[in-house]
This record gives structure tokens, sequence and C-alpha cells, in this order.
């Protein structure tokens, strides 16, 4: 058998009613007997004799019976209520903030079960508050990885998880912050080399023009076309790292339909003679209709003739320069193949990195700004497209991906 049940609140309370009973019970009797014993005394029997005169007997014990069993009612109760009490106020001071209330566990039955709820839950609250503050005081001291544990199926765990979210957040945008500072520290070093080298060699030589320490009039021809080169190549530069930056900085898309295949082609017969001049033939394989897009088209050629000029100057061997256009996933693939030597593996996570050049490819016959790709890669980027590549011995791809236009 159940012991609480003997001692759960409503069988204290019918236990104190019986006794009050019990008790007035006994009262009555008492009084009764003592009215008996003080009707014989005179003259003290007046009062009590004039009260059953007017009043009753029956209805005097009534009166005093109940006026007893209230009051002693209300004394042998008073504890429990006083309980119910604490235990209210203990409520409302957690109500008003102050959560770690605890309250004493006086008794067994369901106020003390309250009780003991009411140190559990404070108790709890208090733990996880305090986990939460201390995750705070780490993430406020620059410890961003710090995660709170989420408690599931618990509102102080959602406040955790936003806290969480909030710190993952703001790391990220320190870190995109730092690496935005590292961009642009890289970009101003590099720019500097690379503006640098050519500066330096076009004043070297305008310097040997200037003090007359040339030879013949052939030498100073020669000397001036090398400063010309180099200046052309400080230009195109210069054109390069204003078009990177214009792209990056959000430029202005002009977008118009496209049809990506009459592009492709178009370019293919545009590259006629400098293929013809490296030996080269470009083969497309398009399909037969239309592929439409929606693009900025002059950003667009520009990046595909990057591409072309790519496959031209680095991989004269191959001989061939195949394009082959498919739809595939909702999306136009271009893939622009050269069979010439492959890039090493170790240059292709940094080949659409700015300022990045291959090493075999750093010659004055073939060496760019180590932009091109860079430029590329930001244009598809804009156009919400990708690039990619992958190289073999077999062959080098480069793929390009953009939405088709529905």
């Amino acid at each position: 058998m159940n012991t609480k049940v003997y001692i759960s609140i409503r069988w204290k309370f019918l236990a104190l009613f019986l006794g009050c009973m019990g008790l007035t019970l006994l009262f009555v009797l008492i009084g009764g007997l003592l009215a008996s014993y003080v009707l014989k005394l005179n003259p003290y029997n007046v009062p009590l004799a004039w009260i059953i005169n007017h009043v009753g007997s029956q209805p005097t014990m009534l009166i005093f019976g109940t006026i007893f069993f209230i009051t002693l009612y209300i004394f042998v109760t008073r504890p429990l209520v006083l309980r119910a009490k604490e235990l209210a106020s203990v409520l409302e001071e957690m109500a008003d903030g102050r959560l770690h209330t605890t309250v004493k566990v006086k008794a067994s039955d369901e106020l003390g079960t309250i009780a003991g709820n009411i140190n559990s839950v404070s108790e709890q609250i208090h733990t996880y508050l305090e986990e939460i503050n201390q995750g705070l005081a780490k993430i406020a001291k620059g410890n961003f990885e710090h995660e709170i544990p989420v408690r599931e199926n618990h509102e102080l765990g959602l406040i955790a998880q936003s806290i969480n979210a909030m710190s993952e957040q703001l790391n990220r945008s320190i870190q995109e912050e730092r690496n935005a500072e590292k961009t642009k520290n890289d970009l101003i070093t590099g720019v500097s080399h690379d503006l640098r080298t050519p500066l330096t060699s076009i004043l070297g030589f305008l310097e040997i023009i200037d003090k007359d320490r040339y030879t013949s009039e052939v030498e100073l021809r020669y000397y001036m076309n090398i400063a010309y080169e180099k200046s052309l190549s400080l230009k195109k530069l210069i054109d390069d790292l204003f078009e990177y930056t214009r792209i990056n900085n959000g430029m202005p898309l002009h977008l118009r339909e496209l049809d990506v295949t009459g592009l492709i082609e178009q370019l293919a017969e545009e590259f006629v003679p400098s293929l013809e001049q490296a030996n080269m033939v470009i083969r497309t394989h398009v399909p037969d209709h239309r592929v439409m897009i929606k693009a900025d088209g002059d950003q667009l050629v520009r990046a595909y003739e990057n591409l072309i000029s790519n496959a031209i100057k680095y991989a004269k061997s191959g001989k061939y320069i195949d394009i082959y256009i498919e739809k595939k996933d909702g999306q136009v693939v271009v893939r622009i193949c050269n069979y010439g030597e492959p890039i090493p593996k170790r240059d292709l996570p940094y080949i659409f990195e700015r300022f990045y050049r291959v090493e075999q490819s750093r010659s004055k016959e073939t060496g760019g700004t180590g932009l091109g790709l860079a430029i590329t890669k930001s244009i598809f980027d804009v156009h919400g497209g990708e690039i990619s590549v992958e190289s073999s011995p077999r062959q080098t791809v480069f793929e390009t991906r953009l939405p088709i236009l529905e």
C-alpha cells in the first residue's frame, strides 16, 4: 500500500477537521457539565440563567461550540497556511528575477513536494544561467569558438542557441574582416612588386638613353623598344588591376539575353589569326540549338577570351583546343580543353588567385599580370556561376557553369 496516501495534505486537513470536531464535542460536553454546576451557584448563575432562558440551552451550546471550532481550526491549520504563503513568497521572488532562491522542505506532503520542485527548478535554472554567463564571458574575451551547451526542450536552451549563432556570425565577420585586410595588404604587396619590376626596367633603359650611354642608333632603338614593351606590360597590369578591383567592388552588370553557342563560335572565329600563328586549331562541339542565358555580354566575352588566350599561350604543344557546350541540371556547362603541359597539382588550388603564376609560365614570352584568371573567376562569381579546373598529363580542362534562362 502507498504510504504517501496517509501523509497527503487532504488527510492532514481531514485529521485536523475531525480532531477539531472531537475537541469541540468535548468542549461542549464539559461546558454543559460546568453550566449545570454553575446554575446551582447563586448569584453566579444569573447571567448564565438569563442566556439559557432567553436563548435556550441547545442554541447556546451550538453558538459556543461553533466559535470554539472555528477558533481551534484556524489555530491548528495556521502552520499549513503559513507554509503555503512562504511558497508563494518564494515564487514571487523568482518572478522578480531572484531565481536562485531556495525553501526548506519541512514535510513530505504536497507542499513539501512543491517546495522540492521549486528548489530543483531554481537550481537547474541557476546552474544553466551560470553556464551561459561563463560562456558569454569567454566569448567576450575573444574565444568565439566556444559553444554554450544547448539543452533540448528548454527555453533557456533557445537563448544559448541564439548566443552560439551570434558568436559564430561575429567570428565569421571578424575573420572576413581580417581576410579583407590581408587581401588588401596582399594586393598592395603584389601590385607594388609587379609595378616596380617593369618600372625599374623602364627607368634603367631611359637612364641609359638620357645619359647617352648607347654606342649606336641601333642600340638606342633597341633600348627604346625594350622600354616601350615594358611600358605596354605596365599598362596591361594597371588595366587588369583596375578591371579586377572594379569587378570585385560590385560593378553594375548590363544583363541581356545571350546565346552561349553563338558567343563561343564567334570567339573561335576571332581567334583564328592567333591560332594560325601558334599552329593550333579550335574544335567546337556545340548543340544544334540555342542555349540562352542572361548575362553581361562584354564581361562574359572577356572571361572566355582569357581562357582561350591562356590555352593558346601555354598549350601550343597540344595543337588542339576543344570546346564543349552542354546543358546539365539547369545550367549551361562550357568545357575548354587543351592538351599541352599539365598544370602541377600543387598549383591547381591557387590558379584563380590574383598575382599567382604557375612557375613554368614565368617567361618573357608567356608571363602575364597574374590577374587574368582572377578576373575570369570574379566575372563568373558576379553572374552567379562557377569555374573550376582539372589537369592531367592527358589534358587540362577549364569548366564553367552558368544558370540557363528559363
